[in-house]
């Protein structure tokens, strides 16, 4: 049976007060400037990040006791592990070596690709006034036993999702472990603890044209309206679910959306403009959470965007350039990026605030965007072979989307160990 989006009820506690046009437009305002800053989504809301839900939702919590997985509080409760500054670090950066964890896609494992020097390994990210807890690979799997952690998204959201493992792996005994792929899925088994680690492709979280987890390259996207239980049900049961989806919504057009069935001969498809194409796919997505999760059980995550660095004149670098040859992050605190990113901040910031479902904003793309330095570049497997002409120009065939392993994600996944265990 279809699904069809429907809007939050009029009774809503969010909707009870009526303001002035003015005052709407000052605090919508107010949210955006910040947002778009980088602050943490809960502080934007005047509510931990953690907590993204209307009043009755936040009493209701206090009642029944702490999140799911929480075990303390950062020392200081008032710190945003989200503004912070990139150190190097020589003592404990790298977490892993690249040639020790065996399940690193062969897109992300630089050095193996002939990447001359290792600097981005060596950063660690360092709040302004805290520090983040320091990642416990047998406490996260003791927390862990009997459980099931899923990633679900894009190619981004497998990327934190490998480094996950790679975190974890050494401690597990070879036996004792696993990694099988079905299809969209990828399971990661730690036999002894009884847990699973799962990576679910679904790049629009809908249901699209996009969905096969091997032949997805298409130009021509499409998504159905209304059609998250299609991936939905192999969500259900897991006990910390990790949501992204940005990357393949930017194309550059309007998206088209299906009424209807991929099924059907003569199809039914809108075009919508992209902002407005995923405000409703973040809309159905909370609702899936909040019919098919427990939040007395489950904790569920976002990871925000994951910024590219194709133009290096950007960051005032060579108008012709890139991330190629990049070997130092951005200084500028205040540099940003893309206007994309901001108008998508914008339409997450509008929806969670309106949510009823505690989720935990994992705002990453701040301290993403001064990583120039973190991208695989040209030192990956390519898909084709490449050009006479591209080789002699790498810039061209540069890779500024995704990240190399060991890196910049381990630090995305040392804020998800902080925010689930230290809320």
């Amino acid at each position: 049976m279809k699904k069809s989006f429907s809007t939050y009820s009029s009774s809503s506690p969010l909707r009870k007060t009526r303001v002035s046009p003015f005052v709407f437009t000052l605090l919508a305002f107010i949210v955006f400037v910040a947002i778009i800053y980088g602050q943490d989504l809960g502080c934007l809301l005047k509510r931990p990040t953690n907590d993204l839900r209307p009043n009755s939702e936040r009493q209701k919590k206090s009642r029944t006791g702490e999140l799911p997985f929480a075990v303390g509080k950062i020392k200081e409760e008032k710190c945003d592990v989200f503004n912070g500054r990139w150190v190097r670090d020589e003592s404990n950066r790298p977490m892993y070596e690249e040639w020790e964890c065996p399940y690193i896609q062969p897109q992300l494992t630089c050095q193996e690709h002939g990447r001359p020097e290792k600097e981005y390994q060596h950063r660690r990210w360092q709040p302004h006034g805290c520090s983040l807890p320091s990642f416990n690979a047998t406490f996260m799997l003791e927390k862990l036993r009997g459980k099931r952690m899923m990633f679900v998204g894009d190619s981004l959201n497998r990327g934190q999702y490998v480094s996950m493992v790679c975190l974890l792996h050494r401690i597990i005994p070879e036996h004792a472990k696993s990694m099988e792929t079905f299809d969209s899925l990828t399971v990661f088994r730690a036999k002894d603890y009884n847990a699973t680690i799962e990576f679910y492709w679904a790049p629009f979280l809908l249901e699209s044209n996009s969905d096969d987890a091997v032949i997805h390259r298409v130009t021509d996207r499409i998504v159905r309206r209304g059609s998250i239980n299609k991936h939905g049900r192999f969500w259900k049961g897991a006990d910390i679910v990790v949501f992204n989806t940005y990357l393949w919504w930017m194309t550059g057009m309007k998206m088209k959306i299906l009424r209807g069935s991929f099924n059907d001969s003569v199809k039914d498809i809108i075009e919508m403009e992209t902002d407005d194409a995923y405000h409703l796919a973040m809309k159905s997505m909370l609702k899936w959470a909040q019919k098919n999760l427990d939040p007395q059980k489950t904790r569920v995550f976002f990871t925000s965007m994951s910024p590219s660095h194709g133009r290096s004149i950007d960051w005032g670098g060579d108008p012709n350039g890139s991330c190629y040859n990049q070997t130092t992050p951005i200084e500028d605190p205040s540099y940003w990026g893309s206007g994309q990113d901001k108008r998508i901040m914008r339409v997450i910031g509008e929806v969670f605030s309106k949510s009823k479902v505690p989720i935990t904003f994992l705002n990453i793309t701040q301290l993403s965007e001064y990583r120039k330095d973190a991208h695989t570049s040209i030192y990956k497997k390519q898909w084709s072979p490449l050009t006479p002409e591209q080789l002699a120009n790498p810039v061209s065939y540069a890779d500024c989307v995704h990240w190399c392993l060991p890196g910049l994600q381990d630090t995305w996944n040392e804020l998800l160990y902080a925010k689930l265990f230290y809320p």
